[in-house]
């Protein structure tokens, strides 16, 4: 596009899942899914993180999930059923409600007003890439698609 430069690029590119370029200043790469329950925990040990997969995934039948680790005590958790928008929504309201955690709650309502569910996978200032640091059960469906997306993304990230 003439005219526009990276540090005021945005780009969104998600029909069902796909890629997001939202930054001011240092592009800020990310994963968004409507049909993915994915969570957002913050100033959140390890542990935790582990057991609110674990119940998430057995109690709404989720199969499997993957954890990253986005920064410390930062974690980010993708399940592998598909679920609708509907679903999803429920999902992550019922992990914000009984996790008590702020940081989920603040992340879950802006899930809803963007219509989606967005979680980093590049750079953000000087936090590094989130890694994954655990994985639990099947991993044939949402999370393969996460994470062929996400090599995608990170190959993006040495043009940048």
């Amino acid at each position: 596009m003439p005219g526009t430069s990276l540090r005021t690029l945005r780009i969104t590119v998600c029909s069902g899942s796909g890629l997001i370029v939202t930054s001011n200043h240092n592009p800020l790469l990310g994963f968004t899914d409507d049909e993915t329950v994915m969570l957002d925990f913050d100033d959140t040990h390890f542990r935790d993180v582990r057991y609110w997969a674990r119940r998430v995934a057995h109690f709404f039948d989720l199969g499997g999930f993957l954890i990253l680790k986005s920064s410390e005590n930062n974690y980010h958790v993708v399940f592998n059923r598909r679920v609708d928008w509907s679903e999803n929504m429920s999902i992550v309201a019922w992990v914000s409600l009984y996790s008590n955690k702020e940081g989920m709650r603040k992340w879950f309502l802006m899930q809803c007003i963007k219509g989606a569910s967005t979680l980093r996978v590049g750079p953000k200032g000087c936090k590094s890439s989130p890694r994954i640091v655990y994985r639990e059960d099947e991993q044939d469906e949402q999370i393969m698609g996460f994470l062929e997306k996400r090599k995608n993304i990170k190959n993006c990230i040495k043009y940048f």
